[in-house]
């Protein structure tokens, strides 16, 4: 069997094994509907209940703050629409140019809607500034969404500072953490920010199920109507199975967050040099202050897609931010608002470092790495 060298966790992980044999008897034995009141549903309850303890605990939240839904795209949804549209008022969002399109198309929806809107840029290392936050603020500004993480180079916003600027202004702050939750140290506290979005299968949890915190007090419109569940604010009955899967995988990866980090770390250095011993021209896209493991690499006067499809009949696995040919050149709008050089940025690497086991089975990289680590030195 060829070896599979996976480095596109950016996209999704792995299922971590121990969160599929948890999800099993909710799928199989205990699948009562956690809203019945008969006794066959009191074990889903407090499951529910359990899961949703444990994923607040991951992130220094209270249970009551966690809201499950099917992943980021809804969670940045709700986020967005279900404050902007919380009332009338046509107060504005600000938000960033290198956010994921599931906020920046939601932006898009709002805008039509007559709401106004403006977009933060970033520097060369793909960071938004606090003080082009504090020019364009004003009272009139509802909502402010940045980024914790960004999903092409993984680059941390300062958060805390953005935050804490948006509520000097009276406006509620937003981050999409997908890139970041269950891969760096989320205080929630710490950021001070009122609403935040996760997606379980960026951390080995099954996909289809995510989670939105939102601040005790925040003003938000319900995401459906129907039922009762999630305290009234997302009807329909819930999918326990991924949910505790969810948990599961968070906490597996927070207990053993920093021999995770420090483990992918090294494995950055090691790709880097070895690339650099090779006289290839490139550079790293984004900054240093990063999420391990997520590494953009651009390569001077190369094809992208050609670099894909060859490592892919290699075994190797890797995302392309960008598509190039002849007639046509399409850069990912990160590059873009980053202002990468024209011969660069045409052929984005959205990779990681990574490893592999010689099963031939995927390393999870971005995520859980293998059980046993091959050593880095």
């Amino acid at each position: 069997m060829q070896m599979l060298i996976y480095a596109d966790n950016a996209a999704t992980t792995k299922l971590d094994p121990k969160a599929f044999e948890e999800m099993k008897p909710w799928l199989m034995d205990e699948y009562g509907n956690a809203s019945q009141p008969y006794f066959f549903s009191r074990k889903p309850r407090e499951a529910l209940k359990q899961a949703r303890a444990i994923i607040a605990s991951c992130i220094s939240a209270d249970p009551e703050e966690i809201y499950f839904t099917s992943g980021g795209t809804e969670s940045d949804n709700w986020a967005l629409k279900g404050t902007m549209y919380v009332n009338s008022d046509h107060r504005g969002l600000i938000t960033s140019q290198i956010e994921h399109h599931a906020v920046l198309h939601s932006a898009a929806a709002i805008e039509r809607m007559g709401y106004p809107v403006i977009y933060l840029p970033v520097d060369s290392e793909c960071t938004v500034s606090p003080t082009a936050l504090k020019d364009v603020i004003t009272d009139n500004t509802k909502l402010v969404s940045v980024m914790l993480s960004n999903n092409e180079v993984g680059t941390i916003q300062p958060i805390r500072e953005l935050a804490s600027i948006a509520h000097a202004n009276k406006a509620l702050f937003h981050t999409d953490a997908v890139q970041a939750v269950g891969h760096i140290k989320i205080d929630i506290k710490e950021l001070d920010v009122d609403i935040m979005s996760a997606s379980a299968h960026k951390f080995n949890g099954p996909k289809g199920i995510g989670f939105l915190y939102i601040r005790k007090g925040t003003n938000i419109l319900p995401f459906n109507d129907g039922g009762a569940q999630e305290f009234g604010m997302r009807a329909g009955t819930e999918n326990i199975a991924s949910i505790v899967g969810m948990a599961t995988a968070l906490k597996g990866n927070c207990d053993l967050l920093e021999a995770h980090q420090k483990h992918l770390t090294c494995l950055e250095e090691e790709l880097l040099k070895g690339l650099r011993q090779e006289g290839l021209d490139f550079v790293r896209n984004g900054s240093d202050h990063h999420v391990p493991g997520n590494v953009s690499l651009s390569f001077y006067g190369a094809d992208g897609e050609m670099l894909l499809h060859r490592l892919d009949l290699m075994g190797i696995c890797v995302s392309t931010g960008s598509a190039c040919d002849s007639k046509n050149t399409q850069v990912s709008h990160v590059l873009k608002a980053m202002d990468i050089p024209e011969e660069y940025a045409c052929i984005l690497r959205r990779a990681a470092a990574t490893d592999a086991k010689t099963s031939g089975h995927p390393a999870v990289l971005n995520g859980r790495p293998p059980e046993t680590f091959i050593p880095c030195v």
